[in-house]
């Protein structure tokens, strides 16, 4: 190596900076990676933390849909065998008292693809009907336990002091 004179001030200089490289090398090699796998980590481990915790809301989410569906299959279960969406409109407008008003009903059936169930559809006409009447019998077909809904509902005025309505309605089934 070099021999080099240097007086006592030069070498203090000379050994601080050489401690400072090496302290400063170390810190940069080791600690400075450390801190940063550390952040990651926290990152990683937040990040894992917010996944599960949608994973669990899928899994409530999942298990009310579990739920639903098997409380709609013991609903399916209680409906007659023999049960016919058209039949049952017929049969409750003539206990609701609006048969005369019934101008059409025009039934049609489709498959859903996704499902392979059939889907039963009735489309209802009703003229000169009054909204107490109407009112009845759209409640007694909603709250009916099989299983009917109400799809589309157009109500049109007609004309004159009755204050009567021209109703075209909607109503489906689920059928297995």
């Amino acid at each position: 190596m070099m021999n080099l004179n240097l007086n006592r001030r030069e070498k203090l200089a000379v050994y601080g900076a050489g401690g400072f490289i090496a302290v400063f090398i170390l810190v940069q090699l080791i600690v400075v990676p450390v801190f940063d796998k550390q952040e990651l980590l926290r990152d990683q481990l937040a990040a894992k933390g917010r996944a599960l915790s949608e994973m669990r809301q899928l899994q409530r989410e999942y298990q009310g849909m579990q739920n639903q569906m098997a409380a709609s299959m013991n609903q399916f279960k209680k409906r007659p065998d023999n049960f016919a969406l058209f039949s049952f409109l017929d049969q409750l407008a003539g206990k609701t008292g609006i048969k005369k008003h019934v101008s059409y009903m025009k039934p049609s059936t489709t498959v859903n693809e996704e499902t392979g169930m059939n889907l039963t559809r009735v489309e209802m006409k009703l003229q000169d009907i009054s909204l107490r009447s109407l009112v009845r019998y759209l409640y007694h077909v909603e709250t009916s336990e099989n299983m009917v809904i109400i799809n589309r509902l157009s109500i049109s005025r007609k004309g004159g002091e009755e204050s009567l309505l021209d109703v075209v309605l909607q109503v489906e089934t689920v059928e297995t």
